[in-house]
């Protein structure tokens, strides 16, 4: 305490920072890893796994299941938005969304629709009969977009060599938080990548802020999915890893099969705070840099035992200069990753909850189950924002059964497709019952359910705070 201290004394007088920016060193072999040079000077380290495995079936073998994705989003001039599940059906899913103390009238939209249109007209009155009533307008939607596609699940099992693992972690931490999964998925016979993000780990740490933004650090990440991709990848964030998971299934939808979203907040815009104590000067971040990673401490994890300050520790769960952090806090500035363009996502996503996740609320990760079109969340007792590190057999069991899933035979989205069941290992994690019958991960033991409230999302400067 004393030395980071005197650190940032040193560093306010000088007007230097504190932090010598370069890649911290690492006591792991070189086998495995990768430096891959995004662009002149920007280097990222990569841990790259190519199992030796026997390739007992054909790549993409078995005929999987096909799922229709056919939705309807319209935005309001006010914000408001109406995401509506077209299926074969009388009446349509619809999935209303919030703005403040207002929801959006759906009574004005099915007066449109032409089954509504006929039974109106079968119940017409005289004029004389019908009552005078005021007409409302009806409000014109600023934007409207309609998604109509038929998507192919199929299992990815560790002996198909066209599938991919990627796995990208959030802000302070650095690939080695992934530690259990890379393991035990390359043994499986999996070919897993993971890479660090810039001035985390061993890669390369500019000193210039605008390194850092959200958009630098996509294309980073673009840049690796485009060399290490296969025909059929898997993409696995965690916090703000998360949103780059989103920006590759968006951009990349033929390419990514399956997307596993751990504690990564709700389907809202990147904004960062006004009024953060990650606006506070370096040398005053470097000074308190202790009491960061005491908060981490007590916040990520489930428990503050001796296991837990080792992982945090060792696996460089919260490890990353004074600067970097700073940085990468001011540079959560994502406009688009609003909920329109998380709805458009038609790629199956698994979502992972710690339920004591104090960065994170569940309603959050709710919020987003409710707006993909494929997404299922799961719920973990025993586990915190840093569940994968906390609890890595019952993560890895999840993952593992999501990868393997597919759809037994042609559905609609979010009625009738069915997850396998897993090992009792996963038998201390819940799920949240969805308002209609979608995939569920069973366990070998009753578990309690938990209703999903429509919650309205949090604004983009609450967001930013939650994706460390």
């Amino acid at each position: 305490m004393l030395t980071s201290f005197m650190d940032g004394i040193l560093c306010c007088l000088t007007g230097k920072s504190a932090n010598v920016v370069v890649p911290i060193e690492t006591s792991e072999p070189a086998d495995g890893f990768e430096f891959v040079e995004v662009k002149p000077g920007r280097v990222l380290r990569v841990r790259h796994i190519i199992p030796d495995r026997p390739v007992v079936e054909e790549p993409g073998s078995g005929e999987g299941g096909s799922v229709s994705c056919k939705r309807k989003i319209t935005v309001y001039r006010n914000g408001q938005l109406l995401i509506e599940n077209v299926s074969e059906a009388t009446h349509p899913e619809l999935v209303r969304c919030q703005n403040g103390d207002s929801t959006v009238e759906v009574e004005d939209l099915d007066s449109h629709h032409p089954a509504s249109r006929q039974a109106g007209d079968s119940n017409a009155v005289t004029p004389q009969e019908q009552p005078q009533q005021p007409q409302r307008r009806r409000r014109k939607p600023k934007r409207s977009v309609m998604i109509d596609c038929e998507r192919k699940i199929t299992c990815c099992k560790e002996t198909h060599p066209d599938v991919a693992l990627f796995f990208i972690h959030g802000v302070g931490g650095s690939l080695d938080i992934w530690g259990s999964q890379l393991d035990y998925f390359s043994q499986l016979g999996y070919e897993v990548i993971a890479p660090d993000l810039a001035g985390h780990g061993a890669s390369s740490a500019p000193q210039i802020t605008a390194a850092y933004t959200f958009y630098a650090l996509a294309e980073d990440i673009r840049i690796v999915f485009k060399r290490y991709a296969k025909r059929r990848n898997i993409l696995i964030g965690h916090s703000y890893g998360v949103s780059f998971c989103t920006f590759l299934a968006h951009e990349y939808p033929e390419q990514v099969h399956k997307v596993v979203m751990i504690n990564g907040g709700g389907p809202t815009a990147l904004e960062p705070s006004l009024c953060s104590i990650f606006n506070l000067p370096t040398c005053v971040l470097h000074c308190l840099s202790p009491c960061l990673s005491w908060s981490f401490l007590m916040a990520g994890f489930a428990h503050q035992g001796t296991k837990e300050k080792k992982l945090l520790k060792e696996k460089n769960a919260f490890n990353v200069s004074s600067f970097v952090l700073r940085s990468m806090m001011s540079g959560q500035y994502w406009p688009e990753g609003d909920e329109v363009y998380h709805a458009e996502i038609t790629v199956p996503t698994l979502l992972v909850h710690g339920m004591y996740d104090k960065f994170v609320p569940i309603q959050e990760d709710q919020r987003m189950a409710e707006i993909l079109l494929l997404g299922f969340l799961k719920v973990i007792d025993e586990g915190s924002h840093m569940v994968m590190m906390e609890c890595p057999e019952t993560v890895n069991t999840l993952l593992h059964e999501f990868f393997l899933w597919q759809p037994a035979t042609t559905s609609k989205p979010k009625q009738d497709s069915a997850l396998p069941p897993i090992a009792n290992k996963t038998s201390n994690s819940k799920e949240t019952a969805r308002p209609t019958t979608a995939p569920k991960i069973m366990a070998s033991k009753p578990e309690q359910d938990l209703t999903r409230p429509t919650t309205a999302p949090k604004s983009g400067q609450e967001e930013a705070e939650t994706r460390k």
